[in-house]
C-alpha cells in the first residue's frame, strides 16, 4: 500500500538534496510583471528548483506583499531577490560578469527550449517579460538567445509564472544530463 509522505518528511527530503551543479548560477530577471500572483509563483518555483536570484524590476510588486506570500507560501523568505531601478545597466553588469542572458520571447529568432543547450559552468539570467507585451523592446539587444516554449494548442502563450516553472524544469533537467555525461 502506498503512503503519502508528510509535510515533515517531504521537507526533510528536499532539505537532503542539492541541486544540480549550474543551478546556484540561474538567476532569473521579472521585469514589468503586473500581478502579484506570477511574482509569488516564481518565487515558490524559485525556491522548488534552487534558484539563486529574482530580480524584479519596473512597476514588478515587490514583497512584502500579503498577495505575494500567499502565492509563495512565504518562499520569498528563502529566495534572494532584490528590486532594481536600473534594469538595463543590471542587464549589462550581469553580462560582464558572464552571464548569458536569455529571454522568453517569441521572435523571428526564438529557438525551442527543447534545443538549448547550457554547460554545468554556464551562468544564466532568464529575462521573463510582461504578461501581455513581452519582453520590453529596449531590453531585446541586450538579450543573448531567445528562448519559447514549444506549444501545440489555439492559445499562442502561458501564464508568466507557469512559463517560468516549465523553463526552470527544463534547466534543471539539462544540468542534470550535462552533469552525468561528464
Amino acid at each position: 500500500m502506498v503512503r503519502k509522505l508528510s509535510t515533515k518528511e517531504i521537507l526533510q527530503e528536499n532539505l537532503s538534496q542539492t541541486p544540480p551543479k549550474g543551478m546556484e548560477h540561474v538567476k532569473v530577471v521579472l521585469h514589468n510583471i503586473r500581478s502579484m500572483h506570477n511574482v509569488g509563483s516564481v518565487f515558490r518555483s524559485g525556491d522548488a528548483f534552487g534558484i539563486s536570484e529574482i530580480i524584479l524590476s519596473g512597476y514588478s510588486p515587490t514583497p512584502p506583499r500579503d498577495e505575494i506570500t500567499k502565492t509563495a507560501i512565504g518562499a520569498e523568505e528563502f529566495v534572494d531577490w532584490r528590486f532594481v531601478e536600473d534594469i538595463l545597466a543590471k542587464l549589462l553588469r550581469l553580462k560582464s560578469d558572464g552571464y548569458t542572458i536569455i529571454g522568453l520571447e517569441q521572435t523571428d529568432s526564438s529557438v525551442s527550449l527543447l534545443d538549448v543547450q547550457f554547460q554545468t559552468d554556464q551562468k544564466i539570467c532568464i529575462v521573463m517579460g510582461n504578461e501581455v507585451s513581452g519582453i520590453d523592446a529596449d531590453l531585446l539587444p541586450l538579450i543573448d538567445t531567445f528562448v519559447v516554449i514549444p506549444q501545440f494548442g489555439q492559445k499562442h502563450s502561458l501564464n508568466v509564472s507557469v512559463a517560468t516553472g516549465v523553463t526552470f524544469y527544463a534547466i534543471l533537467d539539462k544540468y542534470y544530463k550535462a552533469g552525468s555525461e561528464s
